[in-house]
């Protein structure tokens, strides 16, 4: 499958900003503890509403990575995106002084933009009787100002990108930053995905189409992916970042290589706007395509870090599309539903589980899926419950499937010369 390709791609530095906390440790300490991000929402009036949950960034001071007048005149996605980026930089020990920054790509998605800022402009415009509205609007809210902003952040001047995939995008973004780096367009590319759309407005958006589960008691345990009782998920923000590299550039430097990221598959279900395409053979075939572009089979798969929204439809659709394209070894897999713990981070999501992936094979240790507790019938697999597991991980998939049926899936393994 990989004829015309010529450099492997190695996984070098990682950042995130999450609801868990606003780094790489903190956020993989949170997922092994199987912490729950999911609280209250702060960041709207829940008064009188009815979707009053979030997985919010709580800690977060955009003041602590870039200057005051910068911070201004970015919306909150592109302020998680240059903070994620710069860790992840710091992380990988590149020297960008001694290196070509022409040949550094940077390929940085989001589902939902600026959206926070576009609600906030609208009512400034209607209340000034439509003759105002702030100068940087426009270079705030659009889609690819979190990849351009973390350009100008560090001075990277290679092909800057910003796809927009729904639920998907992290994942593709990395996937075809990847693809940059085999074809040499890139030497090295940051890569990942951002979101920060905790509005009143979007819960309202996903509410009404049956996405965001109520709180019951405890917010903590509302999101329940794969449990035969979950009743969707809760609206999240965050950004998840790579680093990654042409793997000769990499050993030359002395580089820590975290994984190879080996394989990508994307398809489309052409099916429904928001709802997964039943038994998933689409999505199945997303997963076949990165095991084949590994030149792996499907046997040689240890972990899946599913898209797990906890809504019903797309959890079994997930499930069907995992034994269809592993077959009966997909029931001897661990399966982890990192949403539980996240919410759902849209744009930001598939990038949180390839970090998610690169640490388990780094650390042996595989992320549970909280509040799992009643199993269902049509979700039959090993979704690793409630406590985090010790296990050797040489392959992994992180999937990621949006909305309008875009699907995306990530193969990570371990290196080996």
């Amino acid at each position: 499958m990989r004829t015309n390709l010529t450099h492997r791609v190695v996984i070098t530095g990682m950042g995130a900003v999450t609801p868990l906390g606003t780094s790489v440790p903190a956020f993989w300490e949170g997922m092994v503890a199987g912490r729950s991000g999911v609280r209250l929402a702060t960041r709207y009036d829940i008064a009188d509403f009815p979707y009053v949950i979030a997985a919010e960034v709580h800690d977060f001071d955009p003041r602590d990575y870039m200057e005051a007048k910068a911070a201004r005149r970015m919306a909150r996605f592109a302020q998680f995106a240059v903070a994620a980026a710069g860790e992840a930089l710091r992380d990988s020990g590149l020297d960008l002084e001694r290196l070509d920054r022409s040949r550094v790509a940077v390929d940085i998605g989001t589902s939902l933009g600026g959206t926070a800022n576009v609600e906030e402009q609208i009512q400034t415009f209607v209340a000034k009787g439509r003759k105002r509205v702030d100068a940087f609007y426009l270079p705030t809210f659009i889609y690819n100002m979190a990849a351009c902003q973390v350009a100008i952040a560090y001075g990277l001047h290679g092909p800057t990108t910003a796809p927009v995939l729904a639920c998907a995008t992290g994942t593709y973004a990395i996937g075809e930053a990847a693809r940059a780096i085999h074809r040499g367009d890139a030497i090295v590319a940051v890569c990942g995905g951002t979101d920060a759309g905790v509005t009143a407005l979007n819960a309202m958006a996903f509410g009404v189409i049956g996405a965001i589960a109520p709180p019951g008691d405890d917010p903590a345990h509302a999101v329940r992916p794969f449990d035969a009782r979950r009743q969707g998920t809760a609206g999240g923000e965050a950004c998840g970042v790579l680093v990654i590299e042409q793997l000769e550039h990499a050993m030359a430097r002395g580089a820590r290589i975290y994984a190879e990221l080996a394989g990508f598959g994307a398809t489309e279900d052409a099916f429904h706007l928001t709802a997964p395409a039943p038994g998933g053979e689409y999505a199945a075939l997303a997963m076949t395509r990165a095991i084949e572009d590994a030149e792996l089979q499907p046997t040689d798969v240890d972990h899946i870090s599913a898209h797990g929204t906890g809504t019903p439809l797309n959890d079994a659709a997930e499930t069907a599309a995992i034994k269809r394209a592993l077959g009966e070894h997909a029931y001897r897999i661990s399966v982890s539903g990192i949403k539980s713990m996240l919410g759902h981070t849209a744009g930001a999501a598939g990038a949180l589980a390839v970090i998610g992936c690169a640490k388990s094979i780094e650390t042996g240790i595989v992320p549970p899926t909280i509040n799992y507790e009643v199993p269902d019938p049509e979700c039959d697999l090993d979704y690793v419950p409630n406590t985090a597991r010790h296990q050797d991980v040489r392959v992994a998939l992180a999937n990621a499937f949006g909305f309008g049926g875009q699907n995306a899936v990530v193969l990570v393994r371990r290196f080996e010369e």
